[in-house]
């Protein structure tokens, strides 16, 4: 089955709407000029062209004001832009394997795919072992090598539910920290290893989304659908209620100070890795 949308609309609420009282729905954006279809090299990335603390007011660290360095994780992940007009995931490394899911290219809302890829997840070199945007969370499948573009995405985005905390890092180098709200006790958000899937812009960016929203690849857990959609998606985005930062009141999106959502829309591309925590 694929990924394609009967309606844009619901499609469009269901990626930020979870996160913030009913209002216009976001259209589509292009990530730093896409970013190239929200794909970036390590060698384009040198870090933000402002400094991120600049426009935050103090919400945002900037990585020259911290020696912290996370150990651990790689300094880049793998992004697989989609080539063709739609790709198939299946179980296993094998077109024979069953078929989890078709996806089309762009998405339901007019974003080019991207997949980020499994630590690597290359098999024999035709195959690519990718998280998948669909439910349940954790979904991982086997793309064919052929359909997808790679390219090496040195940024990653650490959420800490306990401590309302976001963090970004560059090549494991901390480029900001800042603080966020998050889902309430009946919709929390949900801890998982997602990815940014799609970046919107709302119709109002001084309205409940803020400037931007990204849409992730993880959906709520305890909502089966949301804004008219039949799927609830965990959204990243901006705010008119700053001080709601720091505390549990969204339906399981996460709310961050405008000027960081800003800077995450003009600097981390799609498919940068999300852990939630």
């Amino acid at each position: 089955m694929t990924r394609a949308a009967a309606s844009l609309v619901p499609a469009l609420l269901a990626i930020v709407l979870i996160g913030c009282a009913a209002g216009p729905g976001p259209s589509l954006v292009d990530p730093v000029a896409s970013a190239e279809a929200g794909v970036v090299s390590s060698e384009s990335v040198d870090g933000p062209a402002t400094d991120p603390g600049s426009k935050a007011g103090g919400a945002a660290t900037p990585a020259a004001d911290s020696a912290e360095e996370a150990s651990g994780p790689p300094p880049f992940t793998v992004v697989a832009s989609a080539t063709s007009p739609s790709v198939t995931a299946r179980v296993e490394p094998d077109e024979a394997a069953a078929v989890v899911e078709e996806f089309a290219n762009p998405t339901a809302v007019g974003s080019s795919l991207v997949f980020r890829a499994v630590d690597g997840g290359v098999a024999d070199g035709e195959w690519i072992h990718v998280h998948l945007p669909i439910q349940p969370n954790g979904t991982t499948g086997w793309v064919r090598r052929a359909d997808v573009a790679l390219s090496n995405n040195p940024f990653r985005i650490e959420v800490d539910r306990a401590s309302y905390s976001l963090r970004v890092f560059n090549q494991n180098s901390l480029w900001l920290e800042t603080e966020v709200a998050i889902g309430n006790g009946d919709t929390p958000t949900p801890v998982g290893d997602f990815y940014l899937l799609e970046l919107l812009a709302p119709p109002d960016p001084s309205g409940p989304y803020g400037p931007f929203a990204f849409g992730l690849s993880g959906f709520s857990e305890v909502l089966d659908s949301f804004g008219g959609a039949d799927t609830a998606i965990i959204g990243l985005h901006g705010t008119n209620d700053p001080s709601s930062l720091g505390t549990d009141v969204s339906h399981g999106c996460i709310r961050i100070e405008n000027s960081i959502i800003e800077q995450l829309a003009a600097s981390v591309p799609l498919g940068t890795p999300v852990l939630i925590t």
